[in-house]
């Protein structure tokens, strides 16, 4: 496969993970696909040539280096369908960069299409019906089944010729630029981990039990963490956010109580069911937690003047973006406007400045923007 890769100038690539299955997900599984010709020379990009697909499987191979070094190559062009959570977990599993970038979701966006999914994608341009079940099922089990196999095949078969056409409708619509500025920011895209920790707050319960029941709650919940980190499940695999705020108000002393619980089977009683029973009465004595202080949007924070600018450029966004047929972060999303807003950019170059407004963006934004913010 190595050997093939490196004739490459296009390369489709997908990963499977099994988030749904582990407390610490992990990417299960690389699909690539290639257009190649028979001889397997090397093509270019625009070639409609037959696709050849590999399914690799990180579990076994550990030495996946050699394939990092081919997609961090600028001449080799990666191609995605909705790239930003790909290229986080290849970053975040392997270390792996990505130079060049195209994403055919973006691509999608960018030319307005309504349902940009790649099921919805599939089947509207090839006629091909993906398996949605397959969304669901545990990638890091082995061996794969032929419908897990074919279902991932499918991520990254369609993906070159899709390109074609998109690249056409891109040049063709005059927002070829457009789409290249925002491949060029994925691929600065690196992995971070999440800004708020895990927290009991987070869950809903906790505004549906009583004030004095709030320590109990925190209780059954840390219990399930370190129940699940342990087992290395997904806390709702070991015990459902519902059962965890049945539990607090219902206060179970026995088994037969813990059972009776909705959600709360034989299984479970028989495997976590005297450790629920001691959480449940250590939890009660347990003192509820402070509130945590109110977290504050970022917009919150802005000054009178900045709030003004603020919301009229949201106001221009929601106009541009009506007229250009796309949706409004597709123009800037709400972090940039934010920045325009509180910088307050006097011109092109200082506009510019902002890391997400490239070359296109200032050039055909620009004047309007500075004349809003500025006036």
């Amino acid at each position: 496969m190595m050997a093939h890769l490196r004739d490459q100038p296009l390369i489709a690539v997908d990963t499977e993970s099994d988030s749904l299955y582990r407390y610490h997900p992990r990417v299960c599984l690389i699909q690539i696909s290639v257009c190649v010709n028979g001889a397997g020379e090397r093509t270019t990009p625009a070639d409609p040539m037959p696709t050849v697909d590999y399914l690799l499987d990180p579990l076994s191979f550990h030495h996946l280096q050699p394939l990092g070094e081919i997609l961090a190559d600028p001449v080799v062009e990666v191609l995605f369908h909705a790239a930003e959570n790909d290229i986080r977990l290849l970053d975040r599993d392997f270390n792996f960069r990505c130079a060049n970038v195209y994403d055919t979701q973006l691509a999608a966006r960018i030319l307005g299409r309504n349902g940009v999914g790649l099921a919805a994608i599939l089947q509207d341009e090839f006629g091909v019906v993906s398996d949605k079940s397959m969304q669901r099922t545990d990638w890091g089990r082995r061996p794969l089944t032929p419908q897990q196999m074919t279902y991932a095949q499918l991520d990254t078969h369609y993906l070159p010729v899709l390109r074609q056409r998109q690249m056409a409708a891109l040049q063709e619509a005059d927002r070829w630029e457009e789409a290249q500025e925002g491949f060029a920011a994925l691929a600065e895209l690196r992995y971070e981990e999440p800004a708020q920790e895990r927290t009991f707050w987070r869950l809903k319960q906790t505004r549906e039990v009583a004030q004095e029941d709030l320590g109990l709650l925190e209780e059954l919940w840390s219990w399930r963490e370190i129940t699940a980190e342990r087992l290395d499940r997904p806390p709702f695999k070991v015990l459902g956010d519902t059962v965890l705020g049945e539990l607090t108000q219902r206060k179970p002393t026995s088994l037969a109580e813990l059972v009776a619980i909705r959600g709360f089977g034989d299984h479970q009683a028989s495997r976590f069911g005297r450790e629920v029973l001691e959480a449940v009465r250590h939890g009660q004595r347990r003192p509820a937690p402070p509130f945590p202080e109110s977290t504050v949007r970022p917009e919150q924070l802005l000054s009178s003047a900045e709030r003004a600018r603020y919301d009229v450029l949201r106001q221009w966004r929601t106009e541009t973006a009506t007229a250009r047929g796309v949706d409004p972060d597709i123009v800037f999303n709400n972090d940039t406007l934010l920045q325009i807003a509180t910088q307050q950019p006097s011109s092109l170059a200082e506009l510019q400045q902002i890391a997400a407004i490239g070359p296109w963006k200032a050039r055909t934004y620009g004047p309007a923007v500075l004349a809003l913010v500025n006036r």
